[in-house]
């Protein structure tokens, strides 16, 4: 059976990080890999997750079975940090359930959508995540991309956006990032949620927000204004979640899907669909990232704490956009990179090409992806003149 298998390409993503950890240059830099990194490169644990941690270790009574929509504290917590006090919340229409990371819930809401319409297509933007396309056509879907981002303007295509969601039918699936959209850090602002949910309204598609960077961008309620909005004016949505990045619970694999319906009894038929998904996939979640985020943001110390951390990781992301455009500035770097100093989260095109990516990591190991993507919470005090120095005598040759 194994002979007639053919190797899988390795992720590009996953490839540069391995090329990274093997390299001895003690100048390199690593702008490639999606995780926060503080002013030493270190992806810390949190304090407030260390002190969790400690209350679970102390008090945690069972190992059995969370059941399939797993821990019931850490859903409530996760719907009311993305809803807030919302009448979706308070009319019981919205049903949450933990997954294993971000990626597991849109896993699970991929499956879902094949078990509600197999013929589904589902829309992302272009560009996307990624992984986005490879999780859809594993359940048997077909993707499609609408435009979205414009690398001659590093803008977004919003004109062509409308146009070709405006054509989207009823049935289809259109995917939204919820803000810090990765890879290019361009958000829509509160008037284009609503133009979207207006079109949403008028063709009858259904929209998936991918929440992964909430607390990120502008701060958790004001990341969540746009997902909040949608929830306001459509019947149906479905909302994956991840706490890898706010709660830097990347190993712990933590992550929720929230599916709203027209009433709470279609809520309720929805939501065993998504559980009977779940059975069929992992059974049961694992406990330790939900006990951990649910003790959190059950204690008003810890969640006070928690604010404070986010706050000071959201801070330095927004601060090192525009230190490294000064910083290209002063060095000389050709091209205009004010954009990136508007943009939110951790990540921004350069627009450079493959080549000067090539010599980049070739000459100076310097590692970015292919597509020029880069994670700006990679640069620190200690690389930036390096970084900023080797752009420019590449890209000035």
């Amino acid at each position: 059976m194994f002979n007639q298998l053919q190797p899988v390409p390795t992720d590009p993503i996953l490839g540069l990080m391995t090329e990274y950890k093997a390299d001895n240059n003690p100048k390199k830099v690593d702008l490639s890999v999606g995780v926060y990194k503080n002013e030493q490169g270190d992806t810390p644990v949190l304090a407030a997750v260390k002190k969790a941690e400690e209350y679970r270790l102390n008090n945690e009574q069972s190992k059995a079975y969370l059941g399939m929509a797993g821990d019931v504290r850490f859903n409530e917590a996760m719907t009311n940090l993305l809803f807030g006090e919302h009448d979706v919340v308070k009319s019981g229409r919205v049903k949450t359930a933990q997954t294993p990371g971000g990626t597991g819930s849109l896993r699970v809401a991929a499956e879902f959508i094949a078990r509600c319409n197999p013929t589904a297509k589902v829309w992302v933007t272009n560009p996307t995540w990624a992984n986005h396309i490879s999780i859809f056509n594993a359940a048997g879907l077909q993707v499609e991309e609408f435009p979205y981002f414009d690398f001659d303007t590093m803008g977004l295509k919003f004109d062509q956006t409308v146009e070709t969601l405006s054509k989207v039918p009823a049935g289809d699936i259109v995917l939204l990032h919820a803000c810090c959209h990765n890879p290019s850090g361009m958000d829509l602002n509160l008037e284009q949620w609503q133009t979207v949910a207006d079109i949403a309204k008028q063709q009858g598609f259904t929209i998936l927000i991918d929440s992964a960077y909430q607390g990120f961008g502008e701060g958790l309620n004001e990341d969540a204004a746009g997902l909040r909005l949608l929830a306001s004016q459509v019947e149906e949505m479905i909302v994956c979640s991840s706490c890898s990045k706010n709660f830097g619970l990347y190993r712990d694999r933590i992550g929720a899907i929230s599916i709203i319906g027209t009433d709470p009894a279609k809520a309720e038929i929805a939501f065993s669909v998504a559980l009977g998904v779940i059975r069929a996939i992992y059974s049961m979640p694992p406990a330790h990232g939900a006990d951990i985020v649910a003790t959190i943001l059950s204690s008003q110390e810890l969640t006070s704490l928690w604010h404070q951390e986010l706050d000071e990781m959201r801070t330095r992301i927004n601060g090192l956009r525009s230190f490294v455009v000064d910083k290209f500035k002063e060095k000389g770097v050709p091209g205009n990179f004010d954009f990136i100093a508007k943009q939110n989260g951790m990540f921004s095109f350069l627009g450079i090409d493959k080549e000067s990516i090539a010599t980049l990591k070739k000459d100076y190991s310097i590692y970015i992806v292919g597509s020029s993507r880069v994670n700006v919470a990679g640069v620190n005090d200690s690389n930036a003149d390096y970084l900023a120095d080797a752009l420019a005598k590449v890209l000035n040759k």
